[in-house]
């Protein structure tokens, strides 16, 4: 592969961001399958690390490594975009180790400390913000967040206004600048238990079916142009569809959650239309990368970033599409809602629509990165075999916890007499949960065979001379 060197170079410090994700998502799997192990040996590792922390320190590893993972993607893709260096490379580094060293000290704190005493040590009697799914984070972590990524925001928009501006960096901020705005419901935490679950989902459903979406599309996009050689005037049309279907559909499809919460019952009506429609903008995604590998004007030297692309549109649709529409629909979430289909749902949607882009955008820059336009041939194979081992994985974990979810419904919640007790039930599933801790398994060793191919070097089959149609693209 012939060397390159960055035109920006201020897109290096994307390359702490990247390293810091995925050094974050391996602990994420560990601890995923420490929880997956504790549902069958209920005692494991207790009262070291009990279930509640475990599944504490797992959620939250998974959005802050996301987070990273964006932002490492903001860095390498809005100075490109934008035709202009970063706005300042140095609040970019600093902002880094805050991130990275809040995020470590909160997950000490979880592991080494009660939480009731962590609440207490951290001002929570000041401001309660603690204890809710997904945001446990202690006060003084959520300050932090906000600050970070009010710094963040400030680096890549003063970048954007001194350079080009194109669709995708207007979608880019867009789904940032929406993502820190809707985080600021977390510091909402009224006495009303419905207000309270209404302002919770505002931030957890507005995020990963939000302006999320938005980040998700903007960096598709952007890959699949580097990659492709389709022209910008074809993808930025698509991307514009896509997002505008997002947010329709995304935004009214809040009501899904607003079922059973006690808010007025035209939710049902509401959520359950537009929660129908939801796989539709993940659909015209899957229907966009495909066309835009078979319009290409080039082979790219990087096919496993083409692969990822690609393969983040399907199991996108699969996952955040397909699986939340299997039990969207009001008169199916009241006996599916909490359910091991719940879990087999976010499990796939997490995995296809946000943890392959990340990968993909990994995939694409970290060897302009390192200073080379495509990663060897033998480190590619390698990249491509963890793509299969890990949504195979996923797959098995996936077909699983529906199996479980289905059998859990069918005991415990459809009987109107002698319904199973909850632990009861949970007997009854142990076969789904070992078939998912071989999925999870399977999985980690996929992550470990991607990690294991920034380390393989070039071998005699990279001599070969770059195919004339790549030379001149």
């Amino acid at each position: 592969m012939k060397p390159v060197t960055l035109k920006y170079p201020s897109q290096a410090v994307a390359k702490l961001y990247f390293i810091g994700a995925l050094a974050l998502f391996v602990g994420q799997i560990v601890f995923g399958i420490t929880l997956g192990l504790q549902y069958l040996i209920g005692d494991l590792m207790f009262p070291l690390i009990p279930f509640n922390i475990a599944r504490m320190v797992h959620t939250n590893l998974l959005i802050v490594w996301l987070l990273m993972g964006f932002m490492g993607s903001a860095y390498y893709l809005v100075p490109e975009e934008a035709e202009t260096d970063l706005f300042s490379p140095l609040l970019a580094k600093v902002l880094f180790w805050v991130f990275l060293a809040a995020g470590a000290l909160t997950i000490l704190g979880y592991l080494l400390v009660p939480y009731a005493t962590l609440a207490e040590m951290t001002g929570n009697n000041l401001l309660a913000t603690m204890g809710r799914e997904f945001l446990e984070q202690p006060l003084p972590t959520k300050l932090g967040i906000v600050v970070v990524a009010l710094a963040f925001l400030f680096n890549i928009s003063m970048t954007v206004l001194k350079g080009r501006k194109t669709a995708i960096t207007l979608v880019l901020l867009m789904g940032l600048w929406g993502l820190a705005i809707m985080f600021l419901f977390s510091f909402v935490n009224p006495s009303n238990l419905v207000r309270d679950k209404m302002y919770w989902w505002f931030v957890v459903h507005l995020w990963v079916e939000g302006t999320w979406e938005l980040i998700l599309g903007a960096l598709l996009a952007f890959v699949l142009i580097k990659t492709t050689g389709v022209d910008r005037e074809v993808i930025d049309k698509w991307l514009y569809m896509i997002i505008t279907m997002a947010l329709v559909t995304g935004i009214l499809g809040t009501g899904h959650h607003f079922f059973f919460i006690g808010l007025p019952g035209y939710w049902q009506w509401i959520g359950s239309i537009f929660s129908a429609l939801e796989p539709v903008p993940f659909f015209m995604m899957t229907l966009f990368a495909f066309n835009m590998v078979q319009r290409r004007r080039r082979e790219h030297p990087n096919q496993a970033a083409v692969l990822w692309a690609v393969g983040c549109a399907v199991m996108g649709f699969l996952g955040a599409g397909l699986w939340g529409f299997i039990h969207t629909l009001s008169p199916v979430n009241y006996y599916t809602h909490g359910s091991q289909i719940t879990a087999a749902h976010g499990h796939l949607a997490f995995y296809g629509a946000y943890v392959l882009v990340v990968i993909a955008m990994i995939s694409y820059a970290m060897p302009l990165l390192r200073g080379r336009e495509a990663n060897p041939r033998r480190a590619q194979s390698v990249e491509m075999w963890s793509f299969w081992i890990m949504t195979i994985g996923m797959g098995v974990m996936v077909l699983a916890l529906t199996g479980a979810g289905i059998l859990q419904v069918w005991l415990q919640r459809m009987p109107s007499e002698n319904a199973m007790s909850f632990m009861a039930t949970q007997d009854q599933l142990r076969f789904f949960y070992w078939v998912r801790m071989v999925g999870g398994v399977g999985f980690l060793v996929g992550l470990l065979s991607y990690l294991s191919s920034f380390f393989i070097g070039a071998g005699a089959e990279d001599a070969a001379p770059v195919p004339a149609q790549a030379q001149t693209a």
